[in-house]
């Protein structure tokens, strides 16, 4: 059973960073996508980034490019998400997501892609 579990948010002045960490167990992940998303208050889930664990290829949502870095850990079996320069934005809830049968780069950015979804993390940028 495949569990994922972020860590890592909280309340940051505008301009800030942070390090979100999502530990994965119950599978081994290398042919998996990890995927990080957000829901802002009223607004859907979007995409953020993806790592393909093998061979640690990223991807990144055009409003994070620069900023935002994803990275994994074969180690700790965690993937994380370096966020810097926030804005306030950017609150929301962050998710860490799974998808065990990646198709195309194309689905790497679609939530409906990931099967297995950890219970997100409140990311809180001020002002």
């Amino acid at each position: 059973q495949v569990q994922l579990v972020e860590s890592g948010g909280r309340l940051v002045q505008a301009g800030g960073s942070l390090r979100l960490s999502c530990a994965a167990s119950g599978r081994t992940f290398s042919g998996y996508v990890m995927g990080w998303f957000r829901r802002a208050p009223g607004k859907e889930r979007e995409f953020v980034a993806a790592i393909r664990w093998s061979i640690g290829s990223t991807y990144y949502a055009d409003s994070v490019k620069g900023r935002f870095t994803v990275s994994r850990e074969n180690a700790k079996n965690t993937v994380y998400l370096q966020m810097n320069s926030l804005k306030p934005e950017e609150t929301a809830v962050y998710y860490c997501a799974a998808d065990p049968t990646p198709g195309s780069v194309y689905s790497y950015y679609f939530s409906t892609s990931y099967n297995y979804w950890g219970q997100g993390t409140q990311v809180t940028v001020s002002s």
